[in-house]
């Protein structure tokens, strides 16, 4: 009995030595392998000489070039509208007819008030003529001693009164004209005609309406015509990519009506001013518009058709490029710690006073991570111009090298100089196959 006892006890000690031996090996690696640096695994490519090609997109609707709303310039009901939206009207074709009849009686009486202006003058310049010879009898016979002074004195008086009669009735010509051709010209504005070839693309008014207009101020607007025989993209372009773009700039342009087909535009115009949504708030945009003759090839557009373009601003052939999301910032100085007052603040002597002023820091620089020997090597680069998916390094690598192209988490957060990575391509080949 007390044999089989000991034999108990020798089992669980060993049991328990083992155990123990187990969970000291465990710390053990647990110790040991928390030393070491955790491996990253990376996504490559090489640094190659290509052509790069600067683009920026934008998205925007397709306009005509040319487009004339049609208002009316006079008021009145409307007795002819001809035209249907839609309708292919030439230069010159009749559009609207206005009621003519207050402005034809409007002219008639402009011109009835012109011939009597006229009859006035004629009437006043006889009377002149009369009054005219006889100042000059009176200055004969004064001459001659035979009025006294005061008589021609009062017949000159009665001359020029007389001469300004006739100049206040030329006057009153002058005006009548100008009136009567004020209302033949409202008469004329009660037909308006196309001033171009083109299509009707909106008709706002219809037959019998009353219209108004004036001189002063924009009538209704009763139809736009537009020539859509040369179309333009008008996009809308970010304040900080305008700078890029030039007049005479190529863009390809994809049109949603159009899904399968690129077009080509050409920039003509970028304008001057901004256009600013949510002004005064987190969601302020500023952009510029900027307007592109589109090669409409043989298709049929139609205005407000939504679009995008890629405008290629510059093309640099035969440069060092790496991919677009290798390039990272990061701060010139690695600080492991917060940087004390004093550090923070740089004293100033300004006339006999210390003032303290904060030191200026440093922009962060861009950079790249090359894989050599296993280690990411943090390598500073100058950059130039960029496409969708390359961008140019003017220095700081060489044809060959292998940079990091992802993780983005890798590239923007975790890598750092001399850290263990993996390389694992065929990671990236499988997400882009999954996606």
């Amino acid at each position: 009995m007390a044999k089989n006892g000991n034999n108990k006890k020798k089992k669980k000690i060993i049991i328990f030595s083992a155990l123990g031996a187990l969970l000291v090996i465990v710390i053990i690696a647990v110790v040991i392998g928390s030393g070491k640096d955790e491996v990253i695994v990376v996504q490559t490519e090489k640094v190659e000489r290509r052509t790069v090609t600067q683009v920026v997109e934008a998205t925007g609707k397709i306009q005509p070039q040319t487009q004339v709303k049609i208002n009316a310039e006079v008021s009145g009901e409307i007795i002819e509208l001809p035209v249907e939206e839609g309708d292919a009207v030439r230069k010159g074709q009749l559009l609207v007819r206005i009621k003519p009849d207050q402005y034809a009686a409007q002219r008639d009486q402009a011109i009835a008030n012109l011939n009597r202006m006229k009859a006035m003058l004629v009437q006043r310049e006889a009377d002149f003529r009369k009054v005219e010879s006889e100042y000059k009898r009176q200055q004969e016979l004064y001459k001659k001693g035979l009025i006294s002074e005061s008589d021609v004195e009062s017949g000159k008086s009665i001359y020029e009164i007389a001469k300004a009669n006739v100049d206040a009735a030329r006057f009153d010509v002058q005006n009548a004209a100008a009136s009567l051709s004020r209302t033949r010209e409202d008469l004329a504005k009660t037909a308006i005609y196309s001033p171009i070839d083109g299509v009707v693309t909106q008709r706002i008014s219809k037959l019998g309406e009353r219209v108004s207009g004036s001189s002063f101020t924009q009538g209704t607007e009763i139809m736009t015509v537009s020539d859509l025989s040369v179309m333009e993209a008008r996009v809308e372009v970010n304040e900080n990519d305008v700078v890029l773009i030039s007049i005479g700039d190529t863009a390809r342009i994809d049109i949603d009506a159009y899904p399968d087909q690129i077009f080509i535009g050409t920039v003509h115009q970028i304008a001057n001013t901004a256009t600013t949504t949510g002004l005064g708030t987190q969601e302020e945009v500023t952009n510029f518009e900027v307007r592109l003759i589109v090669d409409a090839l043989d298709k049929e557009f139609r205005p407000g058709m939504s679009s995008s373009a890629k405008i290629r601003t510059e093309t640099r052939p035969n440069v060092i490029t790496a991919p677009l999301q290798s390039v990272t910032t990061r701060e010139k100085k690695e600080r492991s710690e917060e940087v004390d007052e004093d550090e923070e603040f740089a004293d100033v002597q300004i006339e006999g006073v210390t003032d303290r002023e904060p030191v200026t820091r440093e922009k962060p620089q861009e950079v790249v991570f090359v894989v050599r020997e296993g280690l990411a090597r943090k390598i500073p680069v100058t950059t130039g111009i960029s496409s969708d998916a390359f961008i140019e390094i003017r220095e700081g690598l060489d044809v060959g090298d292998e940079v990091v192209k992802g993780s983005y988490r890798a590239i923007s957060r975790e890598l750092n100089d001399s850290s263990a990575v993996r390389v694992d391509n065929k990671l990236s080949q499988r997400r882009m196959f999954s996606n």
